[in-house]
């Protein structure tokens, strides 16, 4: 299937999603998965309609960057980050998704101030805490948040999330409706209007429309649009 039909059809899926929940297809962004596109791929999605392209690895965000392949789309980090690669990314995106500790947000700050720039930025939500898996606990969010907003260069607009993988069709949706109600809470917790902290990034190929039905703005599509990519470690990936 073409890719412009592949996203026209992941369209209807998220409007359909967003009328069962009461929502606005206007509401909700479809931000592309790019990890290991090629800069043509990314272009041709940008062409078809995309307009946030969402790169998990910094060495392929730096080669995508020289080759101007994100031109006409915003640019998010949504992958794992340290903080020796900060200086590569501050300043380059329009959004980091995945900031998961104080060291990180203060490394991003101190980066950005250089820069004299503020980084837009969401934490990034360890909802089913897993172990193996980056992100903050949701009892952490809270101090964290509060953290971000006592530093001059970033600003916190949202969370991210990625539930653990489910084994039945509709199996994290109450990991969703709880990342909702966090969201919710560190609203009311900043004093927000609900313009500056807007951005709730969750659930991708397998699950979008039902992080949808639960009130997420933006949905990270990867497989949905391009395709399974090569298989990593014997497993294809299904972001």
């Amino acid at each position: 299937m073409p890719l412009e039909e592949k996203l026209a059809l992941i369209r209807e899926k998220i409007a359909a999603a967003a009328h069962e929940a009461g929502r606005e297809m206007s509401e909700i962004t479809i931000e592309a998965a790019t990890k290991t596109q090629t800069s043509e791929t990314i272009r041709a999605a940008i062409a078809c309609g995309i307009s946030v392209c969402g790169e998990n690895r910094v060495q392929e965000l730096t080669a995508h960057l020289a080759n101007y392949a994100y031109d006409g789309a915003r640019v998010h980090f949504i992958g794992h980050l340290q903080t020796n690669k900060v200086k590569q990314v501050v300043g380059r995106v329009d959004l980091i998704e995945s900031v998961d500790s104080l060291r990180l947000l203060e490394a991003i700050n101190a980066q950005a101030g250089k820069l004299d720039i503020v980084q837009d930025i969401l934490l990034e939500v360890n909802i089913g805490a897993e172990p193996q898996k980056g992100g903050v606990l949701p009892v952490e969010v809270p101090s964290l948040a509060l953290a971000a907003a006592e530093l001059p260069h970033v600003c916190l607009r949202g969370l991210m999330a990625v539930p653990p993988p489910a084994a039945l069709s509709g199996g994290n949706r109450h990991f969703f409706a709880r990342t909702r109600q966090l969201f919710v809470d560190i609203r009311t917790l900043m004093g927000d209007n609900e313009t500056d902290i807007a951005c709730l990034s969750m659930g991708m190929s397998g699950d979008y429309e039902d992080a949808v039905r639960e009130g997420a703005t933006l949905v990270r599509v990867g497989s949905a649009l391009f395709g399974s990519r090569p298989p990593m470690n014997g497993t294809p990936s299904q972001a």
